[in-house]
């Protein structure tokens, strides 16, 4: 069957990704959007759009039957699903077929048997495939045994969802007393993100890494591996950096891990492409399988661009009915690191703080120096593939991450040099992001010689940033940015230089925050004092050279940089943003107003939301003494769950939020007491 018309059941970054091999195929593009993304570039660039009313997925993406209509409307015959949503719902799949059209992706008998994580190690094991076996007390989702030393030998444990993936439904437990929680916190978090609230527990491999074998099948018994990519780099169980080949993989190691997932895939017929995922511990240099993701993987084009081949092509041309020869000549499955052409990583860009808080809010700039967007390179260079683009609102509905930038070199050292300037040039405003997260992590002489596990960026110990000694060209940068903005916005006396005086008796002072949305009490003020002349500015330890409210350029021991920077103001209270790109990087200062409001100021013991989010369960009332880490509710923000605990041994003296509450970033949500008499 000629597939003719393309419906991606799905939105941002992949949605635009598939869009780009439909183009390039000839393929007309359909594209469905709730009313929070009618925005995103996603769907200007489809042929057509269909809207799903409402904002959260269940009202839209994860509506089946709006997608199927949706489908029907535009004249699509195919639909897409990209990752994530129901990309991996069997139902969906049966039901896309019912209706007459072409599904892009395995055979919903193959969705169902490596859909479930317990049935699935079944059917590996059957298969030959090594498994990890779950604790000998612990079967059907409950403990055979009330010997407490039996099962402390085996911690510590993974509580992980049966359905889905993604880091959701999943806690390390490695104190026994908080197994019970830990499952419920599991299956409620998988509930809401799946819909299946199932849970299983396995031994938690502490220094293992994350390593996974991308494959393509014709359905008919045909299966092609695309070698290997490593995601051990992660956090919260969600992959940050992604590679391929994986670096310091023994080749036949590396050969086994490739038959292993070609037995999987064959052991169902798969049809489609599709990712094996397997723990592997370099000490013993043996691999146990994870799951089988039965889709299109968020770090596929890492794959493509060591391989030289779009996957998206080759999920088109099986769901078409054509075969795998013709497409991927001279790649057997047997194929290993000689096959390969040179190396690729990819970083994933999340809007979130440095404490892996998703943050949201108005994207003012984004803009990564790129050679290709969603498809190969011709030489060494960057990938950019995107899901959003200046001016976006990033909502709280959806997943954080608002790129991924992909390097490719003849060498992975080249690749990591090459990614790491990509994302220090970078210009990014409006937001907190983690590239420098990122950039952390791609220059650590730990991930150079691949010396990490999946639990080391939660174990990772990072040196203390030096303070600053003399003068900080970047903050004084800043400073004189946000005096060019205040002598600009100057409606009386323009055109006089900035704080002129006849008689200068001292310095003006400028209070600068670092990070963007800084708090006025937040004890890490940066003071700039600085001097207007007739020509513009003078600073002690630097000579300015320029300066406006977009750029600064200065001298510092007779060496000349420029600071690009743009200000966000905030209309009510006056405070500024700044967010500047410099010759060693990026950073970005608050300027507070001068004075603050009163109803800004919260009372001591406040709890704050940490996100934008909704608040799902309460555990306390108002009156309730409670204890330091005690739960007193959880709150859910892009499909993650967050749980808010008593910072100390108090009483609740306010409780402002109930299950359902819809909060703000910022907003206080519990007052916490250490006096009884303030309880209400």
């Amino acid at each position: 069957m000629t597939i003719t018309r393309v419906l991606v059941a799905n939105r941002g970054e992949i949605a635009r990704r598939v869009f780009a091999t439909c183009r390039r195929l000839g393929i007309d593009t359909v594209a469905v959007h709730s009313d929070a993304d009618a925005e995103l570039p996603f769907v200007a660039e489809a042929d057509r759009a269909v809207r799903l009313p409402g904002n959260t997925p269940a009202e839209t993406y994860l509506r089946a039957d709006l997608v199927i209509e949706a489908a029907r409307r535009s004249g699509a015959d195919a639909i897409h699903p990209g990752y994530g949503f129901l990309s991996e719902n069997a139902g969906f799949a049966r039901a896309v077929e019912a209706a007459g059209l072409v599904w892009i992706g395995p055979a919903p008998e193959s969705i169902e048997s490596m859909g479930s994580k317990v049935g699935s190690k079944d059917l590996m094991r059957a298969a030959g495939v090594p498994v990890l076996e779950a604790p000998a007390w612990f079967r059907d989702g409950r403990s055979t045994t009330s010997s407490t030393s039996e099962m402390e030998a085996d911690l510590p444990l993974l509580v992980k969802a049966s359905a889905g993936g993604g880091g959701r439904g999943m806690r390390i437990v490695r104190d026994l007393s908080l197994l019970e929680r830990e499952i419920a916190t599991a299956s409620a978090e998988a509930t809401s993100a799946f819909g299946d609230g199932t849970v299983f527990v396995e031994p938690y491999v502490e220094a293992g890494r994350h390593v996974e074998v991308q494959v393509v099948g014709d359905g008919a018994g045909e299966v092609v591996v695309f070698g290997e990519r490593d995601c051990t780099v992660q956090r919260r169980h969600q992959k940050v950096v992604e590679e391929a080949p994986a670096p310091r993989l023994p080749d036949h190691v590396a050969k086994e891990l490739h038959e292993a997932a070609r037995r999987a895939a064959a052991a169902i017929d798969y049809r489609g492409a599709g990712t094996v995922e397997f723990l592997y511990d370099p000490s013993k240099e043996r691999f146990w399988f994870l799951e089988m993701n039965t889709r299109l993987q968020v770090e596929h084009p890492v794959t493509e661009l060591v391989h030289g081949v779009d996957l998206v092509e080759l999920q088109l041309a099986v769901a078409s009915g054509g075969g795998l020869s013709g497409l991927v000549t001279g790649l057997r499955p047997s194929s290993t690191s000689g096959d390969l052409n040179g190396h690729a990583i990819e970083v994933r860009l999340y809007a979130e703080d440095s404490t892996w808080t998703p943050q949201s809010g108005r994207l003012v700039t984004l803009e990564i120096d790129h050679e290709a967007e969603f498809g190969p390179l011709a030489r060494a260079g960057v990938r950019l593939d995107s899901g959003f683009a200046s001016g976006n609102e990033v909502g709280t509905h959806y997943d954080a991450m608002l790129a991924k930038v992909i390097s490719w070199a003849p060498t992975r050292d080249q690749a990591i040099r090459q990614l790491v300037s990509a994302l220090r040039r970078a210009r990014i405003h409006g937001m907190t992001v983690n590239r420098d997260q990122l950039i952390e992590i791609l220059t650590d002489p730990a991930f150079a010689s691949m010396d990490v596990t999946t639990s080391w960026l939660e174990t990772r110990e990072t040196a203390p940033a030096e303070a600053a000694s003399g003068t900080d060209p970047a903050a004084v940068a800043a400073a004189l940015l946000v005096a060019a903005d205040d002598a600009a916005r100057r409606t009386v006396q323009a055109g006089i230089p900035a704080a002129w005086r006849n008689v200068v008796s001292q310095p003006q002072r400028t209070v600068l925050i670092p990070g963007a949305g800084g708090r006025a009490d937040s004890g890490d003020e940066v003071i700039v004092e600085w001097y207007g002349t007739r020509t513009g500015f003078a600073v002690d330890g630097a000579t300015v050279l320029a300066a406006t409210p977009e750029s600064v350029r200065l001298e510092v021991d007779g060496v000349a940089g420029t600071w690009s920077g743009r200000i966000v103001r905030d209309t009510r209270t006056g405070a500024r943003d700044v967010y500047l790109d410099g010759p060693d990087g990026a950073s970005a200062w608050h300027h507070p107003p001068r004075f603050t409001d009163p109803a800004d100021q919260v009372v001591a013991g406040s709890l704050l939301a940490p996100m934008p989010g909704s608040v799902i369960s309460v555990s306390v009332a108002a009156g309730d003494r409670v204890e330091a880490g005690q739960l007193l509710l959880v709150m859910e923000a892009m499909k993650m769950q967050h749980s808010i605990t008593a910072p100390a041994d108090g009483v609740v003296a306010e409780l402002n939020v109930e299950a359902g509450t819809q909060v703000a970033a910022g907003q206080v949500l519990v007052v916490v007491s250490d006096d009884e008499t303030t309880a209400g």
